[in-house]
């Protein structure tokens, strides 16, 4: 049984869902929380060693207001996160080509950049083509977990 952590980054609710998703189907054999306002002082990410971050991307390319505080902090400060090993899925809209799930991206970059290992391929979820996002997440955790 893994203790999971799932951090959201939303705006409109969709990665909220598919956060809520994944906390129920990996809930059944696990022990998984949801953080709907992920502070770096509430998360105690010293003592965690596995988290989903489901983060939607707003505007041009922007992160939710939720999680700004909680990328800042990681992006400044010098946590060394070389014990973690996380999981992203990423929402946006491929009509942004340029800025396509760059908030997705841009927590996988700072989650890296504090030496945390990213477990197999980010997630990028167009809502354009996918409706239902917490269908693509669901078959991406399996994969998630089984890479643990």
């Amino acid at each position: 049984m893994a203790d999971i952590a799932i951090l959201v980054g939303t705006e409109s609710g969709n990665a909220q869902m598919v956060a809520d998703t994944l906390s129920d189907e990996l809930g059944m054999e696990h022990d998984v929380v949801v953080h709907e306002e992920p502070e770096l002082d509430e998360l105690d990410l010293a003592s965690r060693e596995i988290l989903i971050i489901c983060c939607s991307t707003h505007g041009d390319g922007e992160l939710p207001d939720n999680i700004i505080p909680l990328h800042d902090a990681l992006k400044e400060g010098d946590m060394d996160l070389s014990h973690l090993k996380y999981g992203i899925v990423a929402l946006g809209d491929q009509t942004y080509h340029q800025t396509f799930c760059q908030a997705g991206k841009d927590m996988d970059a700072v989650f890296a950049a504090r030496g945390a290992l990213r477990v197999g391929e980010r997630l990028e979820i167009d809502a354009c083509t996918q409706p239902l996002p917490d269908e693509d997440a669901l078959d991406w955790a399996k994969e998630f977990m089984a890479e643990l």
